[in-house]
């Protein structure tokens, strides 16, 4: 690793390019805010030292439980890591990491905006004051679930992942300041949920929107409150999530024009807001039990 200093990267996908083969999957045609994803295997190679100030970036190792040994630089530091699927490698913004690796595998690369990041617990909060500490590879079972999750998402409805990508990555992002962060956040607790004009306002907001890529950054700035305790409050009052309940009244306002039986089910599937025709299927069998077919026979 013979640079002295590291290279800057401020555009999404640079750091893919320092790659020999290209990305599985990406995140590059998503709406998704402050998120960039890339899915890849690599052969056995050697990627320079590199830092962003755009993005902390999370590894996340899913090649399973063979050893890949890596001789890693991380904030100045060098260590050879035994690294299996599981493991995750924490480089914060501004921090350089370089690495060679000695065997094929394949692994996730997750960036998060710092300001995303820090305004995941609180909405003002400022994101030079939240910190992440750089981790060399660890074992972290959450990360590693919520990685493939994500994954899962944008390999079968990218179009629609917004809300639940979001929603997933505020989950990560919390679990990432309670561990890996210089000041471990103190979480409130809100017994009652929502007030009801609140949840009124929001629930209101995604009925007049259901056809559009909805945002949980979006949803939770509605009534001033920041992703984590929104999503918490939103179930507690509800009783799912802001993700599997926009699902469920898309699901709703589909049956009500099939129905109707003015529509093809290909349309009604984009009226109210799915990406395809199966996801509209898959989704109605799953909470009502029968397919957009069923009712359009009785129409």
């Amino acid at each position: 690793m013979p640079q002295d200093k590291p290279l800057i990267l401020t555009e999404e996908g640079e750091i893919l390019k320092m790659y020999p083969r290209p990305p599985i999957l990406t995140s590059f045609e998503t709406s998704w805010d402050g998120i960039t994803f890339g899915y890849m295997c690599q052969p056995a190679y050697q990627v320079p030292e590199v830092c962003t100030p755009r993005w902390h970036g999370i590894n996340i190792f899913t090649h399973g439980s063979r050893i890949i040994n890596v001789d890693r630089k991380l904030d100045g530091r060098c260590q050879c890591d035994a690294v299996v699927g599981g493991d995750i490698v924490i480089t914060p913004v501004n921090v350089g990491q370089a690495a060679t690796w000695d065997a094929q595998g394949d692994f996730i690369l997750l960036g998060i905006e710092p300001d995303l990041f820090a305004r995941a617990i609180d909405e003002a909060a400022e994101p030079e004051k939240v910190q992440l500490v750089p981790h060399f590879a660890t074992p972290d079972p959450l990360v590693y679930q919520i990685g493939l999750a994500i994954k899962n998402i944008l390999e079968n409805d990218p179009l629609g992942s917004r809300l639940y990508v979001e929603t997933m990555v505020n989950a990560l992002s919390v679990h990432l300041m309670q561990h890996y962060s210089t000041q471990k956040p103190k979480l409130k607790e809100y017994p009652n949920g929502l007030p009801r004009h609140k949840l009124q306002q929001v629930i209101d907001y995604i009925n007049a929107h259901l056809e559009e890529d909805l945002s949980l950054n979006k949803l939770a700035g509605l009534i001033q409150m920041s992703p984590h305790y929104f999503c918490q409050l939103f179930k507690q009052s509800t009783g799912v999530t802001p993700h599997q309940y926009v699902i469920r009244r898309r699901v709703e306002r589909a049956k009500e024009l099939l129905v109707k039986g003015e529509m093809a089910i290909v349309e009604i599937a984009r009226q109210v807001g799915f990406a395809s025709q199966s996801h509209l299927n898959f989704h109605t069998k799953r909470l009502l039990g029968v397919t957009p077919r069923l009712f359009n026979k009785i129409a």
